[in-house]
């Protein structure tokens, strides 16, 4: 174990591309949007894209007090609603129906990173284990699909809280489920920016580039593999790309 976890208490995990990453390699666009979207979506730009998908989060972000799997399918249904008519691709209802059923009922989008069921299980041993992730109700079922929901003691969620990271409700809601000092505690997230937040409150960050394009310079301990919280120095894991 990494010397900086011997004297905490807690170790709060991200999900995201920390323990387990999108099938389709994009959290939003599934490979059910991809396939209904076909041909119209590859008719568009990278920059029409990238506008359409704005487009779409800044409404699921507006309304994020979301409190169960059924209201996650309306969210869905209208953020494939709002990058359909951004793009022009002329999706029916059924067809965004579809679409919003399988973001938040199919969990063969997410893929486990190697290793997570072992590096959970070795730190429950020691330490209790929550959750800070910016996520929807259905990641209960996504959790237990990826084998892993029984380590965790307390979990923050954003759409209990109707909140994303790094807004510091999110932390110290984790803080008061976990009871302890924020000293006392470490958040393992891919994004500095909700690292930072974190630390603001005295919770010790480490940054996890399992995801490459999470791979930045930073003063905060950065890891590559969550095994590597459990046998520090050994790095020579499969790649997760």
């Amino acid at each position: 174990m990494i010397g900086l976890l011997k004297d905490k208490k807690v170790i709060f995990f991200d999900v995201g591309y920390t323990l387990d990453m999108p099938a389709s390699g994009d959290w939003m666009f599934t490979k059910k949007f991809l396939e209904l979207a076909g041909d119209g979506l590859k008719k568009r730009s990278p920059a029409e894209i990238d506008a359409a998908r704005e487009a779409g989060l800044r409404f699921l972000a507006g309304d994020h007090l979301v409190t169960s799997v059924e209201a996650e399918r309306r969210q869905f249904f209208r953020y494939y609603s709002i990058v359909s008519e951004q793009l022009g691709l002329g999706l029916t209802d059924d067809v965004l129906k579809e679409a919003a059923n399988d973001r938040a009922g199919n969990m063969g989008n997410y893929i486990p990173y190697p290793g997570i069921g072992e590096v959970l299980e070795t730190l429950s041993k020691t330490h209790k284990l929550g959750i800070i992730s910016d996520t929807w109700p259905s990641i209960e079922q996504q959790l237990e699909y990826i084998g892993v929901r029984q380590y965790f003691s307390f979990c923050t969620y954003s759409c209990f809280v109707g909140t994303f990271k790094p807004d510091q409700r999110m932390y110290l809601d984790a803080l008061d489920k976990a009871g302890v000092p924020a000293e006392k505690t470490v958040f393992i997230d891919d994004s500095i920016r909700n690292l930072e937040g974190a630390a603001a409150l005295g919770i010790t960050p480490i940054l996890i580039a399992a995801n490459p394009a999470a791979d930045a310079d930073t003063s905060f301990l950065k890891i590559r593999d969550l095994r590597e919280l459990i046998r520090p120095g050994e790095q020579k894991y499969e790649n997760h790309d």
